[in-house]
């Protein structure tokens, strides 16, 4: 999964909610800590939102132009399946 490309025109912003201290977020967790970075270098304008608050199931949503909205659950997935999972959701 190649997260070191601009992402198409139409994803208008991701919103990742998790856990902080949560052993099920734990891959988002650490998903956020190591893609983070490198979307927001090649995506510098898209909005990447992240939301952590204590006993939120993982969760990450991705709006597209017109409003369209998706989400996946993250929760208890290790941290290659959240990868895959997330760029199969954004189109990767």
């Amino acid at each position: 999964m190649s997260f070191s490309k601009t992402f198409s025109p139409a994803l208008r912003e991701i919103r990742i909610l998790c856990s902080q201290t949560g052993s099920a977020s734990a891959s988002t967790r650490q998903f956020i800590l190591s893609k983070y970075p490198l979307i927001k270098q090649h995506n510098p304008d898209l909005p990447v939102l992240i939301r952590e608050a204590s006993g939120t199931p993982a969760r990450i949503f991705a709006r597209f132009e017109m409003g369209a909205e998706k989400h996946l659950e993250l929760d208890n997935m290790s941290a290659q399946e959240v990868e895959s999972k997330v760029a199969s959701l954004l189109g990767l």
